[in-house]
């Protein structure tokens, strides 16, 4: 029996990249016969374990783990394969969102929404992100058991040094560095971070940046929406720092006095943990799986309302004790991420599977 990861794009550095390699290793650590099979493979990913797609040749004993995320041909060639297959569920953004900014995006989207609904008779098992997820699944049509599996973060990483160049550019300048990670997209919402930052600066510390790390050439027309949207709102020190080195995004979190999210449309957040981790106070909108990843820690908010995140922020960026108090939520909640706890999860579910303990 072999007990093999598939997916569309194995990306070098992205969360569910890191998650599928993760789990490959844990897999082959604890004496199983696995390889990862990727549609597309990042060059700089060198790992023994990973072989392209059209590599695979199906055995009827196999057992497919089969990352779900994005729209793809190879969600259908899933349902082609003579063996169990396990979907491990990321989400799929609703294409709503990109309709009117990128309709190529919008489009590969509703492929993914559709493909999940056309493998809930082909899933003989499910794992999901989060709860969120999960809900997501069964209102598709799932039938078949579903654990919900935290994506497994790559902690280590985070240990490596930070880029000198932007500390110092950021570091020691007595400014309130609000910063939030992730790709410049509409459901992430940029637009409402920066309304939120405006109020801040223009009616309580002229002394603010809002950084926005991520990627902001993936959605064409969103980003031009919102520069011209910052020009509108007559608002300085809008930072968007574009596609840059891990090192780079490291020292953001170093610098950041608030990580502060407004999505509406996250299956996970791997920010808020990323964010947790490095000990900075968070503020989120409670959408979607937000909270839930939160788990009682971090700043949550009803409302995005300009006014009432802005004086969250001062209250964060003011209040020592309350701060103290959100850091230490955070470091309590990001016992709950450890590799340890979701690894050993993991290989209970699969022992279960494989030995015909589960549906």
């Amino acid at each position: 029996m072999r007990v093999i990861q598939m997916l569309p794009t194995l990306a070098y550095g992205d969360a569910i990249g890191n998650d599928t390699l993760t789990l490959g290793d844990t897999l082959e650590a604890n004496g199983y016969d696995t390889k990862i099979y990727a549609g597309f493979i990042d060059e700089r990913i060198h790992n023994p374990l990973v072989v392209p797609a059209e590599e695979y040749e199906c055995r009827e004993d196999d057992v497919i783990i089969y990352h779900l995320s994005t729209g793809s041909d190879m969600n259908y060639e899933l349902s082609e394969y003579n063996c169990k297959k396990i979907i491990m569920y990321h989400n799929v953004t609703p294409p709503e969102f990109f309709e009117f900014y990128d309709k190529n995006m919008a489009d590969i989207c509703a492929s993914g929404l559709r493909a999940t609904k056309y493998l809930r008779t082909k899933a003989d098992f499910c794992f999901a992100d989060s709860e969120f997820n999960k809900q997501e699944l069964i209102e598709m049509g799932y039938t078949c058991d579903i654990e919900v599996l935290p994506i497994l973060i790559a902690f280590d990483d985070y240990k490596k040094a930070p880029s000198a160049k932007v500390l110092k550019e950021f570091e020691d300048d007595d400014y309130v560095n609000i910063v939030f990670t992730g790709r410049v997209a509409p459901n992430k919402k940029q637009e409402d971070l920066i309304a939120a930052f405006a109020y801040y600066k223009k009616n309580i510390n002229p002394k603010s940046r809002l950084i926005l790390v991520g990627n902001h050439l993936m959605t064409p027309g969103y980003y031009p929406k919102l520069s011209r949207y910052i020009e509108r709102l007559g608002v300085e020190d809008v930072v968007f720092t574009g596609h840059i080195r891990f090192d780079e995004i490291l020292a953001y979190y170093k610098i950041a006095d608030v990580f502060l999210c407004l999505s509406e449309h996250e299956g996970f957040c791997v920010p808020l943990v990323e964010a947790m981790f490095f000990d900075v106070p968070v503020i989120a909108y409670d959408s979607c799986a937000v909270g839930e990843t939160l788990g009682g820690a971090g700043l949550l908010l009803p409302t995005k309302e300009s006014q009432v995140v802005g004086e969250a922020i001062n209250l964060v960026v003011e209040n020592k004790e309350f701060q103290k108090q959100l850091i230490a939520g955070q470091r309590e909640r990001l016992k709950a991420f450890r590799h340890d706890v979701i690894k050993a999860q993991f290989l209970k579910a699969i022992q279960a599977f494989t030995e015909g303990d589960m549906k």
